[in-house]
């Protein structure tokens, strides 16, 4: 089946959303606030969600496998959390101090992950990785950033470097070079900027010991999540902390998104312990949300006792109370049980795709851990970056569309997880849809 027919159907679903969207362009570039959520011929608009559910504003009915980009672990409007905001807003949203629920959630996070000795909360996982990154350079007093290619960590400067880069432009797989994300980068970030192949160990090590005496830190995504849930090869992490230890580098997880594969998080997981973590999605109950912590020694520049702080760290709404509210409640319904019933439905999920693909005789594959997946398009072996790339750059879209039709919402590029609101019937029902959906294209 072809896109044309594809986005047709889709049109014919969404006259609403479509007339909303009109209404938008005039007050906004583009008609929405979030890049991610755009498509073309326009996004659907959201009027409800509940459990694993939304409806849009034509009324149609979808199951959720997007989850917000993976934020809402319980699923939408889980009563604990509705019932801990709601209690919450009635006594006052954001005050100029802070509350109870801050340190309790400061408390459950610094429990479950042992690498982050104290913890400060943002709005964002943008802000908790522009933060991390300040934090390693004033600690080690080094200008320079390391990172991966293929990996996203929010969008300030000094990370939107060769997040999704044209591999012709991008130099060698062993030394890729640094190229900006977006308009507006300036230069200087890209000399500031050292980009490293995933999965590539020794490879890393001679660029991280080439320029290891200017570099402060290394943020590192264990799952690539934006390059396709690339999961490390056995003993590549272990890899990364012994050189950056040895170079005095600091060590940053980029745990936003991973945080869904264990309590303690994929570094709990895999067994490799940083020198700091970045949070957000998950911990803010479905609100704006990011947390940043780790060795005390490190965060004790954003210490403002006597005078001694040096680094400043302001904003309106950190760790406001309904946001704290919500995320304790998030976590307080995120025990053993529960990640055994995620793990349990994305294996479901992840072994339902590669029958589905296998039957069909189609050119793709599915990686994943816990509650996360993602379908790829490319029979490649599957490494890093630029092996994850479909081999039909459209075909990733003519699926997300595809199963929009059938009633399921994906991302566009095939990044999916479960909530803890599904049930292994909702996994099969995306596992029927997905069947239609690619059994249009043999």
């Amino acid at each position: 089946m072809t896109l044309e027919t594809i986005v047709n159907d889709y049109k014919a679903k969404t006259s609403r959303s479509r007339q909303m969207y009109e209404e938008a362009l005039r007050v906004m570039p583009g008609g929405n606030s979030r890049t991610t959520t755009f498509f073309d011929p326009y996004p659907f608009y959201i009027t409800r969600g509940q459990g694993a559910r939304i409806w849009d504003a034509d009324g149609a009915e979808r199951l959720d496998f997007n989850g917000n980009y993976t934020s809402l672990i319980l699923g939408h409007a889980h009563p604990s959390v509705v019932e801990a905001i709601t209690e919450q807003a009635t006594r006052g949203m954001s005050f100029p101090g802070p509350s109870e629920h801050e340190v309790k959630l400061a408390g459950v996070l610094t429990t479950r992950i042992p690498s982050m000795e104290v913890v400060r909360f943002t709005n964002s996982g943008t802000e908790a990785t522009m933060n991390a990154v300040r934090a390693a350079r004033a600690f080690t007093g080094r200008s320079k950033i390391a990172k991966f290619e293929g990996a996203y960590h929010g969008t300030h400067d000094w990370v939107l470097v060769s997040v999704s880069p044209d591999v012709d432009k991008a130099g060698s797989r062993k030394r890729p070079k640094s190229l900006a994300y977006s308009s507006g980068v300036p230069d200087t970030v890209l000399k500031h900027t050292i980009v490293l192949p995933w999965n590539d160990a020794e490879a890393c090590v001679k660029i991280l010991e080439k320029h290891g005496s200017d570099i402060a830190g290394l943020i590192v995504d264990p799952l690539l999540a934006n390059a396709g849930m690339l999961l490390p090869q056995p003993g590549f992490l272990e890899r990364l902390r012994e050189v950056t230890e040895r170079l005095g580098i600091v060590l940053i997880f980029d745990e936003v998104i991973s945080f869904r594969v264990a309590p303690g998080g994929a570094q709990a997981r895999f067994g490799v312990r940083p020198d700091l973590t970045t949070l957000g999605k998950i911990i803010g109950g479905g609100l704006a949300v990011g947390a940043f912590g780790g060795r005390a020694e490190v965060m004790n520049y954003y210490d403002p006792r006597g005078g001694k702080g040096r680094i400043s760290h302001g904003g309106t709404f950190n760790a406001n109370a309904v946001t704290m509210a919500g995320g304790l409640a998030t976590m307080q319904e995120l025990t053993p049980e529960a990640y055994a019933k995620l793990e349990a439905l994305g294996e479901r999920l992840r072994a339902g795709v590669k029958r589905a693909l296998s039957k069909a005789k189609q050119p793709a594959q599915v990686t994943g851990l816990g509650s996360l997946f993602w379908i790829h398009w490319t029979k490649k072996r599957l490494s890093d970056y630029r092996s994850s790339r479909p081999a039909d750059a459209e075909r990733p879209l003519r699926t997300f569309m595809g199963l929009l039709n059938e009633g399921v919402v994906l991302s566009q590029r095939g990044l999916g997880c479960c909530s803890l609101a599904m049930t292994e019937a909702d996994v099969d029902q995306f596992l029927a849809a997905f069947e239609r959906v690619i059994g249009k294209e043999s």
